[in-house]
């Protein structure tokens, strides 16, 4: 899937992608580049997972 980072918090580490019309929550260390940080707007390729609480969250993100 394709989308764009909506937030990102530094100091947490989490952020947001949106893609297809929903926002998934996603962890820095998810991102495959390993820079552990990623500019709110960026476009990214990601993949899904389950994540906690029965949510979908973003996972291996590539920046594009």
């Amino acid at each position: 899937m394709e989308g764009l980072v909506t937030t990102f918090d530094h100091h947490r580490g989490l952020g947001s992608i949106r893609g297809e019309q929903r926002d998934f929550p996603f962890h820095c260390t998810a991102l495959l580049d390993g820079s552990r940080e990623v500019a709110v707007g960026a476009a990214v390729a990601f993949a899904l997972r389950p994540g906690g609480q029965g949510r979908w969250e973003a996972t291996e993100i590539a920046k594009l």
